[in-house]
């Protein structure tokens, strides 16, 4: 597949591309591109409703410029872990975010997650996180209050006793809980539509046929999930063919 930033004119056809509807593997076919760089590409300029070719392109310009003026006046940057490239990275980080966008996550709080996720530690301070995705304290303050509250992240104090967020192993289990109870909620709400429109009618079949639809998705999520928790707590180990076998961790049990 081809490399390189996207050009003006290739933008100019995502922006078609979603005018008329099309999903973003249907746009990157077209234009011989990964989905990833698509769907990343409209989250960060404003999303599949708010989309503007020239304006993303005079936006990824901007950023260009920023980052060679970075460059010429600082040192290089630090080298990555494990001997990483910090330029895939970068491209991956921007990925997720972007796909956190796409689900709904407001862009600062994608950006902490990610950056959490993609942490080694799996936790970093309020200065840490400042230093890492260049913003104000305030933008981070605002977004682990956000995360905070939707149960993504939680706090702790280390040894030197500075508050330190954390993403918890658990998180993922709990979101899909979480889902579980929004689609029984719906299928409750569906159902009492039921009652006030008559069970012969047309428009209560309809919402009869919801209710059990959504009834059984979010019983076998929820099934699912208990059955599933066990991998949240398994450690990859590595075996002769360079690939990983999940081990279970003893000392580490689900709450």
């Amino acid at each position: 597949m081809p490399g390189g930033r996207l050009t003006q004119q290739e933008r100019q056809q995502i922006a078609l591309g979603l005018a008329d509807g099309l999903a973003y593997a249907e746009i990157a076919r077209r234009l011989d591109r990964p989905t990833s760089t698509i769907t990343r590409e409209v989250m960060r300029n404003g999303g599949p409703t708010a989309y503007r070719a020239d304006l993303a392109h005079h936006a990824t310009e901007r950023r260009a410029h920023r980052r060679r003026q970075a460059t010429r006046r600082g040192p290089q940057a630090p080298p990555q872990a494990h001997g990483r490239d910090a330029e895939a990275v970068r491209e991956y980080e921007e990925t997720f975010t972007a796909l956190l966008m796409h689900q709904g996550l407001p862009k600062m709080m994608s950006r902490v997650l990610t950056c959490l996720y993609t942490t080694d530690a799996g936790s970093l301070t309020a200065s840490e996180l400042v230093q890492r995705l260049q913003v104000s304290p305030a933008s981070i303050s605002k977004a682990i209050t956000f995360l905070e509250r939707q149960g993504l992240i939680r706090r702790e104090r280390d040894e030197r006793r500075r508050e330190r967020y954390v993403v918890d192993d658990d998180v993922w289990y709990q979101g899909m809980i979480a889902g579980a109870r929004s689609n029984a909620q719906l299928a409750e709400t569906a159902r009492q539509g039921v009652k006030i429109l008559g069970p012969d009618t047309p428009a209560a079949a309809r919402l009869e046929s919801i209710a059990r639809f959504v009834d059984f998705v979010g019983e076998s999520i929820a099934r699912a999930a208990e059955q599933a928790r066990e991998i949240l707590y398994t450690k990859p180990e590595a075996t002769s063919g360079g690939t990983a076998a999940p081990t279970s961790d003893p000392d580490r049990q689900p709450s």
